[in-house]
């Protein structure tokens, strides 16, 4: 399986992510969830391995806009999945999805670990 960078182009954290791994010349495919949509079966496997709401971006300006019943929507596990569909731009960004794991967020230090021989 290809790495995959998951976010929205305009995003700074994506924006660095993609500069990382760029200049490492690390083989990636981009897919702009705002444009190109998620499938379930990915949101599902992101959960499945994320279970801990790490997925969630309550610093995000659609969290900001959402009413405090959506916002309990998002805050419970059992309907996350549903909110996350309905508002992606409420995953934090970037995740970038490898044969072995996903990372949420940017961190040189996790993507230097996901590829310790781009170091």
């Amino acid at each position: 399986m290809p790495n995959v960078l998951y976010g929205i182009s305009q995003c700074d954290s994506v924006k660095k992510a993609r500069r990382w791994l760029d200049q490492r010349e690390i083989p990636y495919q981009f897919h702009d969830f705002r444009r190109d949509g998620l499938s379930l079966a990915c949101l599902q496997s992101w959960l499945a391995q994320q279970p801990d709401l790490s997925l969630l971006n309550r610093k995000s300006t659609t969290w900001r806009q959402l009413s405090a019943e959506q916002q309990a929507l998002a805050d419970n596990p059992a309907t996350l999945l549903d909110v996350l569909q309905q508002y992606p731009t409420l995953i934090k960004r970037p995740v970038l999805q490898t044969a072995q794991r996903i990372e949420v967020g940017f961190s040189e230090a996790r993507y230097e670990e996901c590829f310790p021989h781009a170091q």
